[in-house]
């Protein structure tokens, strides 16, 4: 498994629990502040769409796992 799937299986899980914790209308309600959460994950991802830099992935490096391009050379 390479760094950039890693990244949006990641990305997508936090998201869906955090709108599962923080959506009034979802029996795992607990505070409207877990929504706070899903805006930081989607800033996260729109500032690394330009600047190429996000935290999992140097967690993820530095772990030894490959990155899409170094993983079909």
């Amino acid at each position: 498994m390479t760094t950039e799937r890693i990244i949006r299986i990641f990305a997508g899980a936090v998201v869906l629990t955090s709108i599962a914790l923080g959506a009034e209308a979802s029996p795992l309600f607990l505070s409207k502040h877990w929504l706070w959460l899903t805006a930081f994950v989607g800033a996260n991802l729109f500032q690394s769409g330009f600047t190429q830099l996000c935290p999992l992935d140097t967690i993820l490096r530095k772990l030894g796992v490959k990155s899409a391009s170094t993983a079909g050379a």
